[in-house]
């Protein structure tokens, strides 16, 4: 079993930063493909960033390209999401979920959620004007 615990949400000016943290126990998270995922109020869950499992590639979605990165940290078993110049369109919860499929099946499914087998509890972010 694998556990995982977003962190690092908060309420932020637009145009500001924010380093979003997903501690895993259990299991070490470089066997996994991890994703980001955010929730807006009255809206569908929906990708925002992948990352494959053993090596280093990146996926994003349209809306975030550019501004957000997702990336590892091996010896603290985290996984983290920079997220630049926010916009008030980012306001959501965003969720953390670990993947156990190849970086060739995740290149054509990183955005499917049901793949997923562990989510995080969420962590909201808010971005005023």
């Amino acid at each position: 079993q694998v556990q995982l615990v977003e962190s690092g949400g908060g309420l932020v000016q637009a145009g500001d930063s924010l380093r979003l943290s997903c501690a895993a126990s259990g299991r070490t998270l470089i066997t996994y493909a991890m994703g980001w995922f955010r929730q807006a109020p009255g809206k569908e869950r929906v990708f925002v960033a992948g990352l494959t499992r053993y090596g280093g590639t990146t996926i994003y979605g349209d809306s975030v390209k550019g501004r957000f990165a997702i990336s590892r940290d091996n010896a603290k078993n985290t996984v983290f999401l920079q997220m630049n110049s926010l916009k008030p369109e980012d306001t959501a919860v965003y969720y953390c979920a670990a993947s156990p499929v190849s970086s060739t099946t995740y290149s054509r499914t990183y955005s499917d959620s049901e793949q997923y087998d562990y989510w995080g509890q969420g962590t909201q972010v808010t971005v005023s004007s």
